[in-house]
């Protein structure tokens, strides 16, 4: 049995991997699919990619290519999601601010630098027409950070994926002021490079199972119910999720993977852009 460790943020986005795991797909091709919650988000499993204490991640595209840019020694296998991130704009629920405008010039909450909730502020600071240079951050781990972070004023605004928050904010811990999607398809699956190097069939085999899963799982009977109950999300929300979103079997296009780089660039958080074979396996 080849055990082979996987990570990913514990939201609903993942489901496709664990039906399999859960199900034996993996192990009856020899696979010991290890997956493993990372809460923290992308800028904790672009660090565990870099030490090796991962083989493969389902990471934020603009986390995962920024990282690489710097050094982070592992590919791109795939897309994963082929749609864009929903990022919400929350505030504390006792707030005083009551639009993005209100935020020029206040802090963020991030997870960390080079997590999505960081570089998607810049995206937001562009969208807004603020100076990027002038973002403030306050670092606070994961969502329950978040919670902390803005209730006791440490910082001010956290962006993170719509779906995953809605229900703090049903429940009148945050508000939403408003959106940002990502200019760009939102889940990648990433190896690192001697995982890849050392274990192509293995990872032939891993997107057979995946790309089959992925394909079928609207067909699934009551998929929208278990998601509902799994993830303790309302049945019309998870829905409406199902709606926008469509899972890839494909590789990122490379205008795709040069339009990211030149974003990154524009905003000044990479100071180049790389051939497509330094990111593409």
């Amino acid at each position: 049995m080849k055990k082979v460790r996987i990570i990913g943020v514990p939201e609903h986005f993942n489901l496709p991997w664990h039906l399999p795991i859960e199900e034996g797909a993996f192990t009856e091709r020899g696979i010991d699919l290890q997956w493993r919650d990372i809460p923290e988000g992308t800028g904790k499993m672009c660090q565990l990619l870099e030490k090796r204490e991962t083989d493969l991640a389902i990471i934020l595209t603009e986390g995962i290519i920024k990282s690489i840019t710097e050094g982070n020694p592992s590919k791109i296998i795939q897309t994963y999601i082929g749609t864009p991130l929903l990022w919400g704009i929350h505030v504390a629920a006792n707030s005083e601010y009551s639009t993005i405008d209100d935020l020029k010039g206040t802090k963020a909450a991030i997870s960390r630098y080079g997590s999505g909730s960081h570089l998607m502020a810049y995206v937001n600071a562009k969208n807004q027409g603020w100076d990027p240079s002038t973002l403030q951050f306050e670092i606070i781990n994961n969502l329950d950070g978040a919670i902390e972070g803005l209730t006791s004023g440490k910082a001010d605004y956290f962006m993170w994926e719509h779906f995953t928050t809605k229900p703090l904010v049903d429940q009148g811990v945050f508000r939403r002021l408003g959106y940002c999607p990502t200019p760009w398809p939102c889940f990648l699956l990433v190896g690192t490079n001697k995982f890849l190097k050392e274990n192509g069939s293995t990872v032939d085999h891993i997107l057979e199972i995946i790309n089959m899963y992925t394909l079928e799982f609207r067909n699934i009977p009551s998929i929208d119910r278990t998601l509902s109950n799994r993830y303790g999300q309302q049945l019309e929300d998870i829905q409406q999720w199902m709606g926008i979103t469509q899972w890839s079997q494909s590789q990122l296009p490379v205008d795709t993977l040069t339009a990211v780089q030149e974003t990154l660039i524009e905003l000044e958080l990479i100071n180049e852009k790389l051939p497509p074979e330094t990111f593409l396996y």
